[in-house]
């Protein structure tokens, strides 16, 4: 795809955003049609016809310009991608689940987004003792080669978002903001380091603020990004229950860690072990109980990887799939294996292949049980 091509399949995925209101008729206006340029081309009528409301109509029709430019000057970064409900390179999970977004924008690699991925998620005012969980919790199921999800608000979020990028994890962070605002002002480091080693996500255009409405939104993309979710340390009324009641309504297991009935920040997590939630002690619970989803998960990115289409705007070139043993790539990052544990950049060294090709790669390896990962580096089991 030619750099005109690019930025004009940017520019009518970008109106289509833009327009906003009811995101279903939107995805069948995109499922219609082969690209965005074509199903914005389809004229009023076709619009009607699959549901789109007037107020979408009128913005169709006249785009917010000022929007338009400040997403076009954000994907204009080669870190910065879009990612379209008729991307192939759409996460699958968030594809099944309730709701799903017209669209994603990712600072960071998309094929993260792939990767099998726990939400740790809890109050903001932690508890010492929570936020120590939550890094513990964090750090075991990273080094386990899952990936770990948040919402990147203070607290529990913060401390298991850090905690992951201190041992190289790969971590994924789900905004109620656009994907350049950091939130709240504290995290903006953190913001920052999350593009550059793992992934940031959000539905919003670039230069949207934090809105109360939009983090209900933002919970239900985190719920729909993760086989699973872990709340520690939450009060009787918050918003980890609520991202926790999304992620059982989008099938997904959900984990609460006990505390000491004195603590008001255990009263969630007590009622969620009520409600039918897993009672957990460790990540090694949590991981054992998810072995089977991460299995399926695997399976839909085999798939993937059979059957390329490279939309040109999300994880660009198509990545080749993992094959027989006699597959060259397969043979090449074998040998650059070893049993002591080797970076992603040595790997990328060594093999000549992208990061792009190496993760999805090294998943199947896991998940195959051939490859284990230890803060964040990559060696020979057996």
């Amino acid at each position: 795809m030619t750099d005109a091509d690019r930025a004009s399949r940017h520019h009518a995925l970008l109106t289509l955003i833009a327009c906003g209101g009811a995101s279903a008729p939107r995805r069948q206006l995109l499922e219609a049609y082969p690209v965005p340029e074509a199903a914005l081309a389809a004229g009023v009528a076709s619009w009607r016809a699959l549901g789109l409301g007037d107020a979408q109509i009128a913005a169709l029709r006249a785009p917010d310009t000022a929007s338009l430019m400040r997403g076009r000057a954000w994907l204009a970064d080669r870190n910065h991608h879009l990612l379209g409900w008729h991307d192939p390179d759409y996460p699958s999970l968030l594809r099944r689940s309730p709701n799903p977004p017209l669209a994603l924008f990712v600072a960071g690699d998309p094929a993260r987004l792939w990767h099998p991925a726990v939400a740790v998620v809890g109050s903001r005012t932690p508890t010492p003792g929570g936020r120590d969980n939550a890094a513990a919790f964090a750090r075991a199921l990273a080094g386990s080669g899952l990936a770990v999800s948040s919402g990147l608000a203070a607290g529990i979020d913060t401390a298991a978002h850090a905690a992951v990028l201190a041992i190289d994890g790969l971590t994924i962070a789900v905004l109620g903001t656009g994907p350049d605002i950091a939130y709240p002002a504290s995290n903006r480091a953190l913001h920052a380091r999350i593009a550059a080693h793992g992934a940031l996500v959000s539905e919003h255009l670039p230069g949207t603020g934090p809105k109360p409405g939009h983090f209900p939104g933002r919970n239900r993309i985190l719920a729909g990004l993760s086989l699973g979710m872990v709340v520690i340390e939450a009060a009787a009324r918050s918003g980890a229950l609520i991202t926790a009641r999304l992620a059982a309504e989008a099938g997904r297991e959900v984990f609460a860690v006990p505390g000491s009935i004195h603590n008001p920040l255990s009263r969630g997590c007590h009622r969620l072990i009520r409600d039918g939630a897993g009672l957990v002690e460790s990540a090694d619970e949590v991981i054992a109980a998810l072995a089977t989803i991460a299995t399926e998960l695997a399976g839909d990115l085999q798939q993937r990887l059979v059957d390329p289409i490279s939309s040109g705007h999300g994880i660009g070139p198509a990545v080749q799939p993992l094959g027989p043993p006699a597959d060259p790539d397969y043979k090449n990052l074998w040998a650059a294996l070893g049993h002591d544990p080797t970076g992603m950049d040595q790997l990328a060294q060594r093999t000549g292949l992208t990061p792009a090709n190496l993760s999805s790669m090294l998943l199947l390896m896991e998940l195959d049980g051939r490859v284990a990962m230890e803060h964040g580096r990559y060696f020979r089991k057996g």
